[in-house]
């Protein structure tokens, strides 16, 4: 195997896989990028078995065959090279030589045919969608996902394909986010599946040129995304998210619109004095009146008012004002609805005209 590359053909692709492959491995191949080179296609293969990612690039002239190298030594390499070098890719015996300008390398390899084999089942559902569409639906629901929760369906991403919605949710437990939209064509069934954080997080990372399309298609325990010469795959999370729906049902106060920036600034400040483990603020709401009250062990205490649109029974309730914070930013209006049960168990968070997204914050104990 042999062939010549350009630095910037190959270091994006490279460091795109690399984020794939874990740290410490069980197995020292998965510390390994799978070089495969076959009809002038260079393909590079990076799994840690639960998540892979392949990449495709077209070269000049090249000689076939397959090798691994140690993927960040690789990367490292590439990377700090000069831009627009040339790079000279060369197995001999168990090494691979690299060579641009006057620079040598000599990487230890594993041989290709021992690279796992990334198990899929077949994939009966497809469907396509804008990749814009789809990275603004993960930024407005990924940062409620948990993390390392035991209830392990928590820690990823519930997709719900409803024929031409699409549903993205995610919740830790104490926060929930929803973001639907329209897919764009009618796929005709109707699926929910959860992709785990990992694979959230490192889909979000390729989602990086708006315009694409992305070509998804999936079964009850895998899921392939083709996104322009990449394909990313994931093993999905093996569970029943969670119903929801409750939640809606149920009798509210009437509607408090206020200022998204306003309502963001005070809660910032408010939030400095609140208790650095819980964040915890209060919110008294009267008649066109929102006061916020923050205290700390230290007895620090922080007060601001704010006005408000709200004409209703007057009532106090708490939140973790991060997570208050974290919904309010993540509207695209310059106004934002709150609207509290009658319970005081929940509290919406959303847009007045568009319904696209709802952010549901628990209220918390002070």
């Amino acid at each position: 195997m042999n062939f010549i590359i350009n630095r910037e053909q190959l270091l994006t692709p490279l460091q795109q896989i690399v984020s794939v492959i874990e740290k410490r491995q069980t197995m020292p191949i998965l510390s390994n990028v799978l070089l495969s080179v076959n009809d002038n296609i260079l393909v590079l293969t990076g799994t840690d078995l639960e998540i892979q990612l392949i990449s495709k690039i077209n070269l000049d002239s090249a000689t076939d065959g397959e090798i691994t190298v140690p993927a960040r030594k690789f990367l490292d390499i590439v990377r700090l090279l000069p831009n627009e070098a040339e790079i000279k890719i060369e197995l001999f015996d168990d090494k691979v030589k690299l060579t641009s300008g006057r620079s040598r390398f000599s990487l230890s390899t594993l041989p290709g045919d021992n690279y796992p084999e990334f198990s899929e089942s077949e994939l009966e559902n497809q469907f396509l969608i804008n990749a814009g569409k789809m990275k603004k639906a993960l930024d407005k629901t990924i940062f409620c996902m948990a993390n390392q929760d035991v209830r392990y369906y928590l820690n990823g991403l519930l997709f719900h394909i409803s024929n031409s919605k699409l549903k993205l949710v995610a919740s830790d437990g104490h926060r929930l986010s929803i973001y639907e939209d329209d897919i764009g064509e009618a796929t005709g069934y109707e699926a929910r599946i959860i992709l785990p954080r990992k694979g959230v997080i490192e889909l979000t990372r390729l989602l990086d040129d708006e315009e694409a399309e992305l070509n998804i298609q999936f079964s009850n325990s895998n899921i392939r995304i083709y996104i322009k010469d990449l394909v990313f795959s994931a093993k999905l999370v093996d569970a029943k998210y969670p119903d929801f729906s409750k939640v809606f049902d149920q009798p509210f106060f009437n509607q408090i619109h206020i200022q998204k920036n306003i309502l963001k600034d005070a809660l910032t400040r408010v939030s400095i004095l609140a208790n650095e483990k819980f964040k915890g603020v209060s919110c008294e709401i009267s008649n066109g009146l929102l006061r916020l009250n923050s205290h700390n062990p230290e007895h620090d205490e922080a007060e601001e008012e704010l006005v408000i649109e709200y004409q209703g029974e007057s009532l106090t309730i708490a939140f973790n004002s991060q997570y208050l914070l974290d919904a309010v930013s993540n509207l695209d209006s310059e106004l934002a609805v709150l609207t509290i049960a009658s319970n005081l168990s929940s509290c919406f968070v959303e847009e007045p005209e568009q319904q696209l997204y709802k952010f549901i914050v628990m209220p918390m104990r002070l």
